[in-house]
């Protein structure tokens, strides 16, 4: 798999967000014989923490310019 661009992070975040709400308005319906179950509510909890995560990792190296800032600290008693 390729590289995620944030256009695709954020477009797959909105998906998971918008199946999030049509989910909270009922998870399942029967119409005539036919059945729909939707996904469950844990895995599109799951995909918007990831879908979040992935977006903000994108913006964090954009915003770097691709590098990941790590600072260490050495505690010392003088």
């Amino acid at each position: 798999m390729g590289a995620i661009t944030l256009t695709e992070a954020k477009a797959h975040l909105q998906m998971w967000l918008q199946a999030d709400e049509i989910v909270s308005t009922g998870q399942a319906y029967t119409i005539g014989d036919r059945q729909l179950t939707r996904a469950n509510s844990n895995d599109i909890r799951n995909n918007i923490e990831f879908w979040s995560a992935k977006v903000t990792q994108i913006e964090n190296l954009t915003k770097n310019k691709g590098r990941n800032r790590m600072y260490r600290a050495v505690p010392r008693d003088l």
